[in-house]
């Protein structure tokens, strides 16, 4: 077998940063969109991290990503704002979003921005972390109106996208960082496997007809299948019921949505940021939250299971050993740049 090729983070960062500058969008967007698609492959959600830097390139370059500005603040309250992301780059637009939430929540115990009109914002659990480090809990959730792929609970006609949902809850220890969807699968998975001629691990998609199946096949094929609620089949009606939440908390108080023309790619917003010390007070809620994780880590694992894993424990794991061993990108994702660079004039990284 062909030696694992890793890259430091460093290097990755400068090599998107570089092509998104060379691609004209703005020097701190730049900056917040490489470093945001790097954490995400050192969490290991390698279909969220440099896996949508050439799609990213392409929307720039088309004028379909607006590449530099500020968004414009279409209503505001104490603790809590609606803004107009006028299709600037998600990363960045969520990271100003994150502070001004922050902000918010240290002067009132809460703070929420729902933005409408954002580009894509990437991988949902690369945001957490910062607030957790502070000692916030954040919670981030998004939908794309331009989108539909997951059919509601007892249906075969699209209605929703994957609609994730993630939040970080500080501990004393290693934040809880959960990071999941209303559908199984997502998009980005099934387009990738069917591109590999892969199956699913298990059957999580259905064709037009309504079986359940693993081959992603079945979402490229006329007339196409779709992507299941979370759980499936049998018990989807909980996935649909989140799918709704979400939408409500996205489109429903951005006010734009899908009753509205779409824009394309893009994502609609709901950040919230909490402050347990304006509450119970920062020691008690990790006192709480110790409990629940020593608990969950001392629970008999079923047969087959080694043990017990909090959600972010393996990708912070992960990105501990690759800050220090170097990134192992997914295969191809850095050859699929390469032509990027040849074309923009920023030389790839070198492996360590």
């Amino acid at each position: 077998m062909p030696a694992t090729l890793r890259y430091r983070a460093d290097d990755l960062r400068r090599f998107a940063h570089n092509l998104l500058l060379r691609a004209g969008l703005d020097q701190s967007m730049a900056a917040d969109v490489a470093a945001v698609l790097v954490d995400a492959d050192l969490l290991g959600h390698s279909t969220h991290g440099l896996h949508l830097l050439g799609p990213y390139l392409r929307e720039i370059e088309a004028g379909t990503m607006t590449r530099s500005g500020a968004p414009g603040i279409a209503s505001q309250s104490a603790a809590s704002q609606l803004w107009d992301g006028r299709r600037l780059p998600g990363p960045w637009l969520v990271l100003r979003a994150s502070e001004a939430a922050a902000g918010l929540a240290r002067e009132h115990g809460t703070g929420t921005v729902v933005i409408r009109r954002s580009h894509h914002i990437a991988c949902l659990a690369a945001y957490l972390k910062r607030a957790t480090d502070a000692g916030l809990m954040m919670i981030l959730s998004c939908s794309d109106s331009s989108v539909c792929s997951v059919a509601p609970f007892g249906a075969v006609t699209p209605v929703f996208t994957p609609n994730p949902i993630a939040a970080g809850i500080p501990t004393s220890g290693d934040p809880i960082l959960l990071d999941i969807s209303a559908s199984l699968t997502t998009n980005g998975m099934t387009s990738r496997l069917y591109q590999e001629g892969r199956k699913l691990p298990h059957p999580w998609i259905q064709d037009s007809r309504g079986n359940a199946t693993d081959d992603p096949a079945v979402l490229f094929a006329e007339p196409k299948g779709t992507l299941l609620p979370t759980g499936g089949i049998d018990a989807g009606h909980k996935g649909f019921g989140l799918a709704l939440l979400i939408e409500a908390l996205t489109a429903g108080l951005a006010g734009i949505g899908r009753a509205d023309p779409a824009e394309g790619w893009g994502a609609t917003v709901y950040l919230q940021v909490i402050d347990p010390a304006r509450f119970g007070g920062i020691d008690a809620f990790r006192r709480q939250m110790d409990w629940l994780a020593d608990a969950c880590h001392a629970a008999t694992p079923r047969p087959g299971v080694e043990r017990v894993r909090l959600p972010g424990e393996r990708g912070l794991g992960l990105y501990r050993q690759q800050v220090a061993d170097g990134v192992e990108l997914y295969p191809g994702i850095l050859d699929g740049l390469r032509s990027h660079g040849e074309r923009l004039g920023v030389e790839a990284p070198r492996p360590v």
